[in-house]
């Protein structure tokens, strides 16, 4: 069997979770960013991005697309603030990563691929919903990692040397 660098059939649940952690990170660090890493992960933070003098919690999602599209985030660790962030990495096999950092007040008023379930009176828990079709795809365009990294690193202060 030939070895094809992106293959991510090969690899198990844990290990593309574990994969788009590492994966973030590295793309966050390769702007400046300080990365860290929570040692328990129970609220919904992957990890603390450090830029230009600001914080910013990660919670980071992996899909394999197109054979899943749709990914949440529990409201109760999910809220919708301005330092909060999703890293959504989109694994298609045979192609690279496709990476997208969206803020949680994208879902303020959901529309398009953004949803909000309630499921009130049901076993779910409530839920920021993203779902990602081929139809859905070009709306994400905006929020693709390296233009909201830019814009970050615009809007953010600079950091005053002690």
């Amino acid at each position: 069997m030939a070895f094809e660098r992106h293959a991510w059939s090969r690899l198990n649940h844990l290990q593309i979770g574990r994969f788009a952690e590492h994966y973030v990170a590295m793309e966050f660090a390769l702007y400046g960013a300080e990365v860290y890493t929570p040692l328990v992960d129970d609220r919904g933070i992957d990890l603390v991005i450090r830029l230009n003098g600001s914080f910013l919690e990660v919670q980071v999602k992996a899909l394999r697309w197109p054979s899943s599209t749709y990914i949440f985030f529990r409201k109760d660790v999910f809220p919708l603030s301005p330092t909060r962030y999703a890293a959504v990495v989109l694994l298609e096999e045979l192609q690279e990563p496709a990476l997208y950092l969206i803020p949680a007040l994208a879902w303020r008023e959901p529309h398009g691929p953004f949803k909000s379930r309630d499921y009130v009176g049901r076993a779910s828990l409530p839920e920021w919903g993203l779902d990602i079709t081929k139809r859905a795809r070009p709306a994400l365009d905006a929020f693709r990692f390296d233009r909201q990294i830019a814009t970050l690193i615009a809007a953010a202060p600079e950091e005053q040397p002690v």
